[in-house]
């Protein structure tokens, strides 16, 4: 009888005898399926060697590569446990989860690895991985055999440890299960019509949840092709899109596409869906994009505990400034909504994580019983089941006695003539506790006081920014996400002097 082991089941094991391409390379170059089935194989024998096995963590701090890919599958042929990071993190932030996660073995680039080693967990082996795909992971996996027997793994055994961005603090480690991702892969798969004529292009990071466990378990589950791209490029996009047929990218792909001339219909003729997650995208990019391409955005909502919790249709209508409607199998519900139908959105599901790592504590505090998990994002569903997300518990600012959502007013904003895009906070008020303060992305010649007399127009005075600021960029982390926090520790005195 097979062993069983879920994911690499599902996600590599059909790879084997497929001799067209699994991964298409910005230069033309291809990896065929089979050939990349042979480079996990050979990951996975040298990581062996290193001794890692069934459970141990891998912590993965490579930048994106076919190779940096296939480590993925290696983890999983071996029972254990992959643990993604930015491989742009400081050695500090780097230090706190191999100190976390104590990993059996780190991949890191060559030029980090003596900095790593230091910090790494006592026998801890260390393996690099460059950009170009060398290395000592490549040298060790070089002639080892091309085919592995995949260790057994049970449907609730872990797959991945994923650290949170640790945008109100430090990241915790969210423990994911074969189970999680692949009930989420399979519904993904079949909401949004993937198949094997699908091209996927690919221009995420591969240590994030939308990354590795949306686009490419997606694209490896149903057998297409991902185009590859070891970052975005707005130009290299465009120059590779006739060749996609699909393309997930976070809001700033598409703000940064629509400030590019070659961005027409006929460029993206080819391309039958663009999906957008990670942060929100901006109601006004939604409708610019649709102006010049026809092709209505996509938006999903996830998390990373989660994965994907709800989508905008396929099929049916996607509505801007909606993450549309709870995934098949997952439960969404609004926790002590308040009169305008907005309360904190809890879910139950099979894509729900097991907890956070080594954190019972954390994991009892943000669990409700039934197995609901708590968010932390305030949302509300319309008539017609449609979820919108009003902001961050964290964000939610009381002005005198009065609930602001950001959301709300960074709609506001974002719609008012020459705004590219917005951020609004609360900031320390002698007077009110808190006020509303808004930082603005603005074409050249836009002024403040044309600002407020718009929103004057369409918002209520409480809600109303307070102090606004132009500024030329907002402070965002790898995956797009603005960084509130920076904005709040960058303004703290506005009010307050």
């Amino acid at each position: 009888m097979a062993v069983a082991n879920p994911l690499f089941d599902a996600l590599f094991a059909p790879l084997s005898g497929r001799g067209d391409a699994l991964l298409i390379l910005p230069d033309g170059a291809r990896i065929a399926g089979d050939a990349f089935l042979r480079l996990v194989a050979r990951q996975a024998h040298a990581l062996r060697a290193a001794g890692v096995g069934p459970g141990d963590r891998i912590a993965a701090l490579a930048a994106k590569s076919p190779e940096a890919l296939a480590l993925y599958g290696a983890a999983l042929a071996l029972g254990a446990v992959l643990v993604p990071f930015n491989p742009g993190c400081s050695d500090d932030e780097a230090a706190h989860v191999l100190g976390d996660a104590a990993p059996r073995a780190v991949v890191c680039d060559p030029a980090r690895a003596a900095a790593l080693s230091a910090r790494a967990v006592r026998g801890a082996a260390m393996l690099t991985l460059g950009a170009d795909g060398t290395g000592s992971l490549a040298e060790a996996a070089a002639g080892l055999p091309g085919a592995v027997a995949p260790a057994p793994r049970a449907p609730d055994d872990l797959a991945a440890l994923l650290y949170t961005s640790g945008t109100t603090g430090r990241p915790k480690g969210a423990m994911l299960t074969h189970a999680n991702l692949l009930s989420n892969a399979r519904a993904l798969a079949d909401l949004w019509r993937f198949g094997p004529g699908d091209v996927l292009l690919h221009a995420l990071p591969i240590f994030h949840t939308h990354g590795l466990f949306v686009a490419c378990n997606v694209g490896l589950l149903t057998g297409g092709a991902l185009l590859f791209l070891p970052g975005f490029d707005a130009g290299a996009v465009l120059r590779l899109l006739p060749r996609a047929t699909a393309m997930m990218g976070v809001p700033t792909f598409y703000t940064r596409l629509l400030a590019e001339p070659g961005l027409t219909r006929a460029a993206v003729a080819g391309v039958r869906l663009f999906v957008s997650g990670s942060a929100p995208l901006p109601e006004a990019t939604h409708r610019a994009f649709e102006r010049r391409t026809g092709h209505r955005i996509l938006e999903r909502y996830g998390m990373t505990e989660t994965s994907m919790i709800a989508s905008n249709p396929h099929d049916g209508e996607r509505r801007a400034g909606a993450v549309g409607l709870p995934l098949p199998g997952v439960e969404v519900r609004i926790a002590d909504p308040g009169a305008d139908g907005a309360g904190g959105i809890e879910v139950r599901g099979p894509n729900v994580f097991r907890g956070y790592w080594r954190m019972p504590g954390k994991t009892a505090e943000a669990m409700r019983p039934g197995g609901w998990f708590a968010t932390g994002d305030i949302g509300r569903f319309d008539a017609d089941g449609y979820l919108s997300i009003v902001g961050r518990s964290t964000d939610l600012v009381i002005t005198g006695g009065f609930n602001v959502y950001p959301r709300e007013v960074e709609a506001v904003l974002d719609a008012l003539p020459g705004v590219r895009e917005s951020a609004v906070i609360g900031l320390p008020h002698p007077d009110l506790g808190e006020a509303v303060f808004a930082a603005v992305v603005a074409d050249p010649g836009t002024e403040v006081a044309t600002l407020e007399a718009g929103m004057a127009e369409r918002l209520a005075r409480y809600k109303r920014p307070k102090g606004c600021a132009l500024m030329e960029a907002l402070p965002r982390n790898a995956m797009g996400k603005v960084q509130k926090a920076a904005l709040r520790a960058a303004f703290a005195g506005r009010f307050t002097g």
